[in-house]
């Protein structure tokens, strides 16, 4: 083994397990498993979206050429130590190395542990790995050694009594003026699924339901993971929702779903995966699952934000969910909180609001609030204001007030007690969340690029730069019942749902021009 000088990888400090989960002890030193390195992307890669026949290609051509020595240190490195290269991966930044827990601990000089919370079992470490020093520059993150779970679905199922009123999916987007004139055909609509799975007499029903003809569905395995259904747990009811609302909108595009692991690797994986598939070419993704922003790693923020960028690079739209924890997102610390991804700059983050419907409109809109639970969103406490919200007057955040990128951006409806329709193991529910407004805007996207020479991709610049393509929710606020903390609703630009909700048809005629 050659004899190299190790530092500490500051980025990838991690706290450990909280007091709810129990150490049962030692993983075993035989245990196998599989770890992902991403590297750090080059200056001279790109981050705006490139007019290009294959910008994928384009990409990957670049990465290969740009990244081939820092692939090779990667090598050496996994050599060393005994571990085996599974995959090395251009375009992706990314290598993904094999092998048993004492050759990982060697090799990253850390020590883990197997940890209980209660409901699985699951690898964890705390402290920052070390690198070889030649490794630092070019080594972004070093995920899957640590194989807690890192993000939850944003949905919440409404009991049958407290429903006041619930609609098809496809209805929803009537009620927003989606353009009739298309379908999304053509296009691919990438959803990312950390959990439970779908069944194709669901779709079936459910899409039967809607007067709709049931799109193809394509179950894509990252990582290991798969389509898996599992009655009783929240992350069927996930999956059918995003399937059922993207479908609902955008009848006829073809859905894929990444299903991978509920780890901070799996995450980032699935999400590379969809946004450089060759294949299945989605040119939307919806992520309907968060967490916190100070729930992460700095090394896996920053990661899943250049995975992002990746996106507006080769044209793809990312919708996420910001959230259904109000201004806390689920931290009872005493601060506000956002909902990451939804608040990286990459991101479109998606709130949500509360209609009351009259005949076959909307006749009243305000932010989704019951009180404790409603639309997630503030300002970041890790990523400064994006070029695009420069214009924006976002308030300062009411932890620090410093002003930062300002989460949501756009909006639809979430709330359950007005909630969506949707087949989920048999059985008709109805369920809300900003999980909901994800898929509903990727769907608006796939009919538009249906329509559009070029894919939209990352638009935020040009609807911030014309808001009044999207219609304002002034009334309302995040606040969580009987606290003080959070963001009201008002005119413009707002933390509870951004710039608004969407005109279909204003934005179809605009966004399909070019931007």
């Amino acid at each position: 083994m050659v004899s190299r000088s190790y530092m500490e990888f500051a980025p990838s400090h991690k706290a450990a397990p909280g007091p709810s989960c129990k150490r049962i002890g030692d993983v075993p030193a035989d245990e196998r498993f599989e770890v992902s390195i991403y590297l750090k992307p080059r200056n001279n890669e790109g981050g705006a979206a490139r007019q290009s026949a294959d910008p994928r290609a384009d990409l990957a051509s670049r990465r290969t050429a740009q990244h081939a020595d820092d692939f090779k240190l990667i090598q050496d490195f996994a050599k060393d130590h005994g571990l085996s290269v599974v995959a090395t991966e251009p375009a992706k930044r990314l290598v993904r190395l094999g092998g048993t827990a004492a050759q990982f601990q060697a090799a990253f000089q850390t020590k883990l542990g197997h940890y209980h919370d209660g409901k699985r079992t699951f690898r964890g470490r705390s402290g920052a790995l070390k690198l070889p020093a030649e490794l630092h520059p070019v080594v972004e993150s070093v995920l899957g050694l640590d194989s807690r779970p890192a993000a939850q679905p944003r949905l919440v199922f409404q009991p049958a009594a407290q429903v006041s009123a619930s609609f098809m999916p496809n209805d929803v987007a009537r009620l927003y003026a989606f353009p009739t004139s298309v379908t999304g055909k053509g296009q691919c609509i990438a959803l990312i699924e950390l959990g439970g799975g779908f069944t194709p007499s669901d779709t079936t029903t459910a899409f039967r339901a809607m007067g709709l003809s049931p799109p193809t569905v394509l179950a894509v395995s990252v990582d290991g993971g798969q389509n898996t259904p599992t009655p009783d747990d929240g992350a069927d009811g996930e999956v059918a929702l995003d399937i059922q609302v993207a479908g609902g909108g955008a009848p006829g595009a073809r859905i894929a779903v990444y299903f991978a692991p509920n780890t901070d690797a799996g995450f980032v994986d699935a999400i590379t995966s969809a946004v450089h598939d060759t294949t299945n070419k989605p040119s939307v993704v919806s992520i309907s699952w968060g967490s916190a922003e100070s729930n992460w790693t700095q090394q896996a923020l920053q990661t899943m934000n250049t995975a992002l960028q990746d996106a507006s690079t080769v044209n793809v739209s990312v919708f996420c969910a910001s959230g259904d924890n109000l201004s806390t997102d689920g931290v009872n610390d005493g601060r506000a909180h956002v909902d990451f991804p939804a608040s990286s700059p990459w991101a479109i983050g998606c709130g949500g609001t509360s209609i009351s419907v009259s005949g076959a409109a909307i006749s009243s809109e305000t932010v989704w609030n019951d009180g404790s639970t409603g639309s997630g969103g503030g300002i970041s406490d890790v990523f400064p204001v994006p070029s695009f919200q420069q214009n924006a007057s976002l308030p300062p955040s009411v932890n620090d007030g410093q002003t930062r990128r300002g989460v949501p951006d756009i909006a639809g409806d979430a709330a359950p007690s007005t909630g969506y329709r949707v087949v989920v193991n048999g059985r008709t529910e109805v369920v809300g969340g900003t999980s909901a407004v994800a898929p509903l805007w990727a769907g608006l996207a796939a009919l538009i690029n249906e329509g559009a020479t070029t894919p939209v991709g990352f638009f935020l610049p040009f609807v911030y730069a014309n808001p009044t393509l999207l219609r304002q929710i002034t009334q309302g606020n995040n606040i969580p019942s009987g606290g003080s903390i959070g963001y009201q609703a008002g005119p413009g630009w707002n933390a509870c749902t951004g710039l608004g909700v969407p005109n279909g048809e204003s934005l179809f005629v605009a966004l399909r021009q070019g931007r």
